[in-house]
């Protein structure tokens, strides 16, 4: 006979916060929002830990590199989306691991024998504008001088100049020498009022750039997630099938993080996809499994070695899972689930397993009672698919402006590894739709309101961190009358968009 489990699973929607005793202290600028990415020892520090509870879902029209670099200079991690070939897959990570990396190997570079009309096709290609010019053409290849905009104007140079004729010779350049410290080479670049520094080896060699806008930027980021090398942090999606040829090459690119990404994730295949990654690399390579909905699911997980635990069937907005199959939880009672296993066996092991709630996130105070439930941070798809920086178009439909967003499920998407579980590779029957999501600007905004909203109320519930609100908590379920009234009602709205003056 089937086991029935007869309490009713509950979504985030269904539960508010109690506040709680509040002092002077408990203002948003004292919040940290810190939160481990991966698994750790009691008494230990994570080795990835990020500055906001924010990872961005495996999606093609969510987690490309330009939202992947958005995202970390804000303190988050995005997962680059694994549903494309592995080569693809590792150039988008490789883009974002080279953005910044403190010195930076160049890859904008000419040999003097070359035209004005190469420099603007290599600049349309790069986005980049300042170009290496070395005797072979090659990224360390003999540095003879540099080209930036200023040295030279389309309208008065014919496009076939050689770039011997017009570029910064190495005698009127600044440049560092081999084994130059990254703070010493920003003492030059300020000395000089450079915009690049130019790092060479004894014999003249190109190494590497430095450049000023790194450090502007750092400025401009002070929570921005960065790896011992100064470069931004990236996750990667992986799944299943091609694990011991697509995870060598996300490493090689630079993957700091890998998720499996899967529909459900209390099967054997994700346990054989742990044991080689294991196996191969032992502990050194991180890797979150899912997705999960019950302690015995994140027990599992547990014990195949999984650095972090996804929580979540069919609580997306695009996502079909429930309607098609069956199966599914409501996101907040599978959380609540997750989390007490979660504690019991960081109770029984000393190991701390981090929890990602994923779906189930309508409005941002979801984000604060997922991370009250226990959640270290949460996975946003809907969310950040809204922006400027994902990968969707931008289209203009019934005078609104909207961005395209499609779940990994439907027709549109194809990705079958993820909803695999042996048998033939092709998706059978659609978990997820093709929709548009209102656009709402940049990531960096929004994710600033989101985040001191969550911080704004961890103040009225008297926490300074996540942990705390964990511990201090005081959650309770609401009637379907009292959603209703937390929301406006009985009155009639204004139109913002009417001139009241």
């Amino acid at each position: 006979m089937a086991t029935y489990i007869n309490e009713p699973s509950h979504t985030f929607n269904e539960y508010l916060l109690i506040p709680g005793y509040s002092s002077c202290e408990h203002i948003p600028s004292n919040v940290s929002l810190k939160t481990p990415l991966v698994r750790y020892r009691k008494g230990e520090k994570p080795e990835i830990e990020m500055q906001i509870p924010m990872v961005s879902a495996i999606m093609q029209s969510v987690s490309g590199p330009e939202l992947a670099l958005a995202l970390a200079k804000c303190g988050g991690v995005s997962f680059i989306y694994g549903s494309q070939s592995i080569e693809e897959e590792a150039a988008m990570v490789a883009e974002v691991k080279a953005y910044k990396a403190g010195f930076v190997i160049s890859d904008s570079n000419l040999s003097p024998d070359a035209t004005l009309e190469d420099v603007l096709l290599l600049k349309e290609k790069t986005k980049h504008s300042t170009v290496a010019v070395t005797a072979d053409g090659t990224s360390h290849g003999k540095l003879l001088g540099i080209i930036t905009s200023r040295d030279y104007r389309v309208s008065r140079l014919s496009r076939d100049t050689k770039v011997a004729d017009f570029m910064t010779p190495l005698s009127e350049l600044i440049t560092g020498k081999a084994g130059i410290s990254l703070s010493e080479a920003n003492d030059l670049i300020w000395e000089h009022k450079l915009n690049a520094l130019p790092v060479i080896d004894d014999e003249g060699n190109m190494l590497y750039f430095v450049f000023r806008k790194d450090y502007d930027e750092h400025k401009d980021n002070p929570d921005e997630l960065l790896d011992a090398k100064k470069r931004y942090v990236v996750g990667a999606g992986i799944n299943t099938r091609d694990y011991e040829k697509r995870v060598p090459a996300l490493l090689e690119a630079g993957a700091d993080v890998l998720c499996i990404d899967s529909s459900e994730g209390y099967t054997e295949w994700q346990k054989r996809t742990i044991d080689y990654i294991r196996g191969a690399y032992g502990d050194r390579v991180k890797v979150g499994a899912g997705n999960v909905v019950d302690r015995n699911g994140f027990l599992y997980l547990a014990e195949c070695g999984a650095d972090f635990v996804k929580v979540g069937i069919g609580g997306g907005s695009i996502c079909i899972t429930r309607e098609t199959k069956g199966i599914g939880r409501g996101q907040a009672t599978a959380l609540i689930d997750v989390c007490q296993a979660r504690d019991e066996y960081y109770e029984k092991t000393g190991i701390y397993i981090p929890v990602c709630s994923d779906g189930g996130i309508v409005f941002d105070h979801h984000i604060t009672l997922a991370l009250a439930m226990g959640a270290d941070f949460v996975m946003l798809g809907r969310y950040f698919a809204r922006f400027d920086e994902s990968p969707s178009e931008k289209l203009l439909i019934g005078g609104s402006y909207v961005k395209e967003y499609w779940g990994e499920g439907s027709n549109r998407a194809r990705n079958w590894q993820r909803y695999d579980i042996g048998g033939a590779q092709k998706l059978t029957f659609e978990e997820g739709v093709d929709s548009y999501v209102p656009y709402a600007g940049s990531l960096r905004s929004n994710v600033e309101m989101t985040t001191s909203k969550i911080k704004a109320t961890m103040c009225n519930c008297g926490a300074l961190t996540i942990k705390e609100l964990q511990e201090k908590a005081v959650i309770t379920l609401v009637s379907a009358t009292s959603i209703v009234e937390g929301g406006a009602h009985d009155v009639i709205r204004k139109d913002n968009h009417l001139d009241h003056k």
